[in-house]
C-alpha cells in the first residue's frame, strides 16, 4: 500500500524560506514531484527530481526553489526560498509519473497548506 505524507507546510513572509516533505511507504520511486493549487486555479507541476538528482522546475520557482530525494530515507523535499505571496498554495506531493504533468502521476499526499504574507 503506497503513502506520501507531507510535512512541513505553515506561513512564511514574503522573502522568507520554507521547506517540505514527502515520506513515502510502501514503493520506491525514480521520479517524484511537487505540485500546488492555488484558491481559484488548477494544480500545476512546481518541481520533479529523478533518483540520479536530475530536475526539472516551473519558470516561475527557478532560482527560488531545490528538490530534492533522499534515496536512502525514501524522501523528497522542497526547499524554497525568497517566497512570493503568489506561491501561496496547498503543495502536493506526487510520485509514480514523470514529469510536471498531473495525469502522469499516481499517487499523491493529502497536500499541506503554505502561506505567503
Amino acid at each position: 500500500h503506497v503513502q506520501l505524507v507531507e510535512s512541513g507546510g505553515g506561513s512564511a513572509q514574503a522573502g522568507g524560506s520554507l521547506r517540505l516533505s514527502c515520506a513515502v511507504t510502501g514503493y520506491t520511486f525514480r521520479c517524484m514531484a511537487w505540485f500546488r493549487q492555488a484558491p481559484g486555479k488548477e494544480r500545476e507541476g512546481v518541481a520533479s527530481v529523478v533518483n540520479e538528482g536530475r530536475a526539472t522546475y516551473a519558470d516561475s520557482v527557478k532560482g527560488r526553489f531545490t528538490i530534492s530525494k533522499d534515496n536512502a530515507k525514501n524522501t523528497v523535499y522542497l526547499q524554497m526560498n525568497d517566497l512570493y505571496p503568489d506561491d501561496t498554495a496547498v503543495y502536493y506531493c506526487a510520485a509514480g509519473g514523470w514529469g510536471l504533468r498531473e495525469s502522469a502521476y499516481k499517487y499523491w499526499g493529502q497536500g499541506t497548506q503554505v502561506t505567503v504574507s
